[in-house]
């Protein structure tokens, strides 16, 4: 069903999105590439990684070795990225398993930024009582470390998360199961959701925006 396109402000801008949030009762975001771009964990994650290693054998240079990763993960993706660089550097296999205890664990040097647009819909849903609920699928550990350093900007205290890959194990349908213990019906939710990934809206029932709709004043 085509959605008519309406307006939601706040005290310094218009936003368009495909549905009105305050038709809605409540908002569900994802996490990665929603809130904040996925590379803006990673890219940060290979930087200590390359200092890591440089520390503890001297080679290979921290700063190139950022860059080859940061090239290798722009072009290629995740996959394979670690033995990318070991290829070409040399790296001895044991580090493996801290480049991936990295990815969990890592104490980020900087914040990660929301988009300014997703973060002020989740303000306008606040002010006009909406609760706020995040559902993100991938390793519980890592997305919860990535929490752990967004700047909120005091949004932290208002929003409710959820881990797709924990109820999944336990046999629970993730949208469906937010709803149920949320008391919200399908027609009561608005989802947020990554570019081209609208499946659990579609599984629930729920009406959803691709975040790419919103993110034309950031990009």
């Amino acid at each position: 069903m085509k959605l008519n396109h309406s307006f939601i402000c706040d005290s310094n801008r218009y936003m368009r999105t495909d549905v009105n949030i305050y038709q809605k009762r409540a908002l569900v975001i994802g996490l990665d590439d929603v809130l904040f771009p996925k590379k803006d964990y990673l890219l940060q994650v290979y930087y200590l990684f390359a200092n890591l290693l440089e520390y503890t054998e001297t080679v290979p240079p921290a700063k190139d070795l950022t860059e080859f990763l940061k090239s290798a993960y722009m072009h290629h993706g995740e996959d394979r990225l670690f033995e990318r660089g070991a290829e070409v550097f040399g790296i001895d296999n044991k580090y493996r398993a801290q480049f991936d205890r990295l990815h969990f664990t890592a104490k980020l040097p900087l914040k990660l930024l929301l988009y300014e647009s997703v973060r002020d819909i989740m303000r306008v849903a606040h002010e006009n009582g909406k609760p706020l609920f995040i559902l993100t699928g991938g390793n519980p550990a890592m997305q919860l470390n990535k929490l752990r350093h967004v700047e909120w900007e005091g949004l932290d205290r208002v929003i409710k998360v959820y881990f797709e890959e924990e109820l999944a194990g336990q046999q629970k349908e993730p949208m469906t199961f937010l709803l149920a213990e949320n008391g919200l019906e399908s027609e009561d939710v608005l989802y947020i959701h990554a570019p081209g990934d609208d499946r659990l809206a579609r599984i629930a029932g729920v009406d959803s925006v691709d975040v790419e709709r919103i993110l034309t004043d950031d990009k």
